[in-house]
């Protein structure tokens, strides 16, 4: 990935700390620089920006203006482009961990390492708004690796994730991360054993990968302290929220010492999310990756206009053709979820469930019949969706129109993956309609119309 070739925040905070204090970057158009703002001069295009710290003042150099910034990165809530010119080297790491990600294959930070890694390693708390797959495990990883102490056999990091898959996930890169350190993490979720998992935390583990509720069951019993956690990160904490999760994780930062480091990572900003911010972390440094995926030119993009009464009936229809041979179909609410896929069970179709309040086995039943094709239809949420990694999707049906363009471009991105063509359909109603071209217009795409009555015509089915 390329980057754009502008100077930024992240460059100047490589330092790791030094003369970090308060940072914010501040970009404006007006004419004059007062107190960290940017000196914009008239007609020339660039702007000279001023990094405020606590205990100095940086000026970075004149820019060239981009009118499409590729990447966005938000430090103590203003925007500046990650630069081009950030690597590896350049974020100060130890030779061994240099030596790692380059034997990992990491050619340059992605802009959320760019942007969290510094303050990490400075030691601050940090926010970082980024969607999965945006490389956030090493963003929080490659600090803590470096920080923490290998000779001390206690729990020192605490890294809380929503589900068994992502822990796995979570604790397989840290452990590549920290495969030249002497450091030795465990994963803890529900479904594997918990005698194993008491029996290597006797052993002494540095870094805990776990699920909230098997960590309150290890809590319970003892057989884990969380006293000398000195590292504690959310993972996903919006899907968190939507699994329920939320007084367990609120009684886990209790439980874990005031004098820590906390880092938030999340691909959405929900209330509860922010409160979580608010009450367990102190001066946060935020990170905001807004860079949207752009969907692959093998996706047919529609939309079909109906009633609120007829949506269900709609719906049926397109999933009668004979080209859609798995749909993953998507609701905003988990009520709406459960009760349209109670209407459909009624209609004869085999359909699965995917949302935050089902158990964890219930999730991975879901995934592994769709998966397996032993259902077509899938049923989800937008967050509960998130761990999805599926090829073969012929259809993403927007039962619900998304809320915002984020949420309709990682929707619409669950087919035509790996080379393959797909289709995308929004029902709406017509109240609805502007808010579909705000949608459109904000993720810069075209969505056709269509009626029902083109289908099964050969103009919407999978192009060819």
């Amino acid at each position: 990935m390329r980057w754009p070739a502008v100077r930024n925040v992240a460059a100047s905070l490589t330092s790791a700390g030094k003369g970090f204090g308060r940072a914010s970057v501040h970009r404006t158009s007006g004419a004059t620089a007062a107190d960290g703002k940017c000196l914009r001069s008239p007609g020339i295009g660039y702007s000279q920006c001023v990094l405020r710290s606590s205990s100095r003042m940086r000026f970075g150099r004149p820019h060239v203006a981009r009118p499409r910034p590729a990447e966005i990165v938000a430090v103590d809530g203003a925007a500046t482009e990650i630069p081009e010119a950030v690597s590896f080297d350049g974020l100060r790491l130890s030779p061994a961990m240099r030596h790692t990600v380059a034997e990992l294959g990491f050619e340059a930070p992605t802009p959320i390492q760019a942007g969290a890694i510094p303050p990490a390693l400075a030691g601050r708390d940090v926010i970082g708004q980024a969607h999965t797959g945006s490389g956030k495990t090493a963003a929080f990883g490659i600090p803590i690796i470096e920080r923490l102490d290998p000779a001390a056999g206690f729990v020192q990091a605490l890294v809380l994730c929503p589900t068994r898959e992502l822990a796995v996930q979570v604790y397989d890169e840290l452990t590549r991360l920290a495969s030249r350190h002497e450091v030795r993490s465990l994963a803890v979720y529900g479904g594997d054993s918990i005698g194993r998992q008491m029996q290597e935390l006797r052993r002494g583990v540095h870094i805990i990968v776990a699920t909230p509720g098997r960590l309150r069951d290890h809590l319970q019993r003892r057989s884990m302290s969380l006293d000398n956690v000195r590292w504690a990160i959310l993972d996903e904490a919006d899907r968190m929220l939507d699994m329920g999760f939320a007084p367990d994780v609120e009684r886990i930062l209790r439980e874990c010492p005031a004098e820590r480091q906390t880092m938030l990572f999340s691909a959405t900003m929900p209330q509860w999310v922010r409160r979580i911010a608010a009450r367990h972390m102190r001066d946060p440094v935020t990170i905001e990756i807004s860079a949207r995926p752009e969907i692959v030119a093998g996706v047919r993009q529609l939309y079909v206009q109906t009633t609120w009464a007829d949506k269900t009936d709609a719906l049926a229809r397109i999933l009668d053709q004979p080209d859609v041979t798995m749909a993953l179909i998507f609701v905003e609410t988990k009520r709406t979820a459960d009760v349209l896929q109670a209407q459909l069970q009624r209609r004869g179709y085999q359909v699965g469930l995917l949302h935050g309040d089902l158990t964890q086995r219930d999730r991975d039943r879901a995934m592994r019949q769709f998966g397996a094709s032993h259902v077509r239809y899938l049923i989800a949420t937008n967050v509960a969706a998130r761990g999805l990694d599926i090829d073969d999707i012929s259809h993403v049906i927007n039962y619900d129109v998304p809320v915002t363009p984020d949420e309709y471009l990682h929707r619409v991105g669950r087919t035509a993956r790996a080379g393959r063509t797909g289709v995308a359909v929004t029902l709406i109603t017509p109240a609805e309609i502007l808010k579909l071209r705000d949608v459109e217009r904000h993720a810069r795409t075209r969505i056709d119309p269509a009626t029902l009555d083109d289908f099964p015509a050969a103009a919407v089915a999978a192009p060819a």
